[in-house]
């Protein structure tokens, strides 16, 4: 794949930060120096998890979003390699593949006038275009029998993540969102508010269930939508944290019975967390502990089948905090599942 950059052992000794006494996560970490084709080269190696990045912001830009989850991968990884190696971690269960990057396209999209339409058409084709790239990735790790963890992009790509896994298990998964939006909007070309609309259109999903939704920013055409679709269950934010009409333990509860029947995925979209730079940055949002026990309580269960941690648009100022965050909720996930 020519958008697929390896992440190479050059790589790892930049970033890594070694001190003596300590032995860091980067320290142990598999990685692969060359690739023909993923499934062959993955498949017999001694790891559970299949690490890798999407460095694009361009469906973020197609749905009139603010850019800037490009650069998540990047404060991710800069800050994964550096914290402890211990039985916590479990750092040699872990493979960085490396990253999607469409550096060049992107320079070119994201000056296109998106009040255009031809233009706007521009953005969203290419947006399908990357679907296939991520598809392919993570159907080749999920039939290889390794989990992956997605990092990075918009949330258009949860569209090749449900794909991916689906063509790998043959049949429709379900999902789990945390998420202040449903991106379960019309199917008026690609871009990160309809993945799940389009992943359910086309039968690679079945059951859904959006974690924390704002009433402020759903539309009463979505929200009728979302009560006609029997397959598809949430709740709000307002009714979990503003109201107290639900709990939060309660519903995480009845959010994993609606999904576990089968493989599900794990989608966390930092949007829903408080005062984190995102493209759609809230004030008002759950907080990092909530996101955190999130994604161990579904991290435990055997049919979670991959964790996609997107939409976090860090700048200069902000690199080590969303890496921070980005890191605890990959290192929850990895002791929830591997116990």
């Amino acid at each position: 794949m020519h958008d697929l950059t390896l992440f190479t052992e050059n790589n790892r000794q930049q970033l890594l930060k070694k001190r003596k006494g300590e032995s860091k996560f980067g320290e142990h970490v598999q990685i692969v120096s060359n690739l023909n084709v993923i499934y062959d080269d993955i498949l017999n190696l001694d790891v559970d998890y299949v690490l890798f990045g999407i460095k694009e912001d361009i469906g973020i830009y197609g749905n009139y979003g603010h850019t800037g989850a490009y650069n998540s991968w990047d404060a991710a990884l800069k800050t994964l390699l550096n914290v402890q190696s211990n039985t916590f971690t479990k750092a040699k269960r872990v493979l960085i593949l490396g990253h999607l990057d469409y550096k060049d396209q992107r320079e070119a999209l994201l000056e296109l006038d998106i009040s255009k339409k031809k233009k706007l058409s521009k953005i969203r084709n290419f947006v399908a275009s990357i679907d296939k790239d991520v598809t392919h990735i993570v159907s080749s790790i999920v039939a290889a029998g390794k989990i992956p963890i997605i990092i990075g992009g918009g949330h258009n790509n949860a569209y090749g993540n449900i794909k991916g896994c689906a063509l790998a298990h043959n049949e429709r998964i379900n999902v789990v969102n945390f998420d202040a939006h449903s991106d379960f909007r019309a199917e008026e070309g690609r871009h990160s508010g309809n993945g799940f609309s389009y992943a359910y259109a086309e039968g690679f999903m079945k059951n859904y269930f959006i974690f924390g939704l704002h009433e402020n920013y759903t539309s009463d055409t979505l929200f009728k939508t979302l009560k006609k679709v029997k397959s598809i269950k949430y709740n709000t934010y307002e009714a979990l944290e503003v109201r107290h009409e639900i709990d939060f333990k309660s519903e995480m509860k009845s959010a994993l019975n609606h999904v576990s029947s089968k493989k599900f995925g794990i989608e966390i979209d930092c949007d829903a967390i408080e005062n984190i730079p995102s493209s759609a940055m809230t004030p008002s949002g759950f907080s990092v502990k909530q996101v955190r026990q999130f994604t161990n309580y579904f991290g435990q269960h055997k049919n979670a089948t991959y964790l996609h941690i997107c939409e976090a648009a860090p700048q200069e100022h902000t690199t080590t905090n969303v890496g921070k965050l980005i890191t605890y909720i990959i290192t929850d996930f990895i002791r929830a599942n591997g116990n």
